[in-house]
């Protein structure tokens, strides 16, 4: 088995998992913090009660995107579709969102509930980020959260996400980079990978990957974790003499969200 499969498949074991028993991304393994912290509250009174508790992001992309009515907007990593119902809202009846996952469980979810909203400008597509299931050039923005630091090969996500852009098309993620060298055994551990930590990478290689792939005008803003999250999400491996040698200090200045946001010419 390939280690792109092997991470592939941790990952969609972790979500699975979560979905089926409620559970957000914010388990102790994880980067994440509740959506209420995430999105603006006017934002969150958009969905009716029940459906903004399922969130697994680090940001809020919708903000970011300024998404404008009629639209079509791609998500990479869509989950339970929360972003995807925002983005409903934002682009209205004339406007496309199309979500595309790996995890059926998820997909399975978030069908459902976008049938209970009655949105019509909303489907979902089993696939990988590396592989979209969109054809080129049909999409104005690109939008994700916490989703494409879990990927094993962010060069192709970056390349597959510039082919199917349209051109001055924009793309707006919420995602977790870091702003120096991770220990080995962090970026080595699966489940931690699956928990958002692993597979960040630092942030002047993500602008190297999404220059590489010809997005311009690229910027990252980083919006830091407190103490408790790192701590939690390192919980497994803190005793490793690799991880100990490494400050902790270090560690709390290196991984955080980050705003990004780049432009297809």
């Amino acid at each position: 088995m390939s280690t792109n499969t092997s991470i592939h498949d941790v990952v969609r074991e972790h979500y699975a998992g979560r979905i089926k028993s409620n559970a957000s991304c914010c388990g102790d393994d994880s980067c994440c913090t509740t959506d209420s912290k995430l999105y603006p509250a006017d934002l969150l009174t958009t969905l009716p009660d029940g459906e903004s508790s399922v969130s697994y992001g680090c940001g809020d992309p919708i903000t970011l995107a300024s998404l404008q009515p009629g639209q079509t907007v791609l998500d990479l990593g869509s989950g339970a579709g929360l972003d995807c119902f925002f983005a409903a809202r934002k682009v209205g009846e004339t406007g496309k969102v199309i979500g595309v996952d790996m995890t059926p469980e998820m997909l399975e979810r978030a069908r459902s509930s976008a049938k209970r909203l009655n949105l019509s400008n909303v489907e979902f597509r089993q696939g990988y980020i590396e592989e979209l299931p969109v054809e080129s050039n049909t999409v104005d923005v690109i939008i994700s959260n916490c989703v494409i630091n879990l990927s094993p090969d962010k060069s192709q996500v970056f390349a597959e996400t510039f082919r199917v852009l349209k051109p001055g098309g924009k793309l707006a993620v919420s995602d977790i980079v870091t702003g120096g060298a991770l220990p080995d055994a962090v970026r080595k551990n699966l489940s931690l990978w699956a928990g958002c930590v692993a597979g960040a990478v630092d942030a002047s290689e993500y602008i190297g990957m999404m220059e590489a792939a010809g997005f311009a005008n690229i910027s990252v803003t980083p919006v830091f974790f407190d103490k408790e999250t790192v701590d939690k999400a390192m919980e497994d491996i803190q005793d490793l003499p690799e991880v100990k040698a490494v400050p902790r200090e270090e560690i709390y200045k290196a991984v955080f969200s980050a705003k990004i946001t780049a432009y297809k010419p």
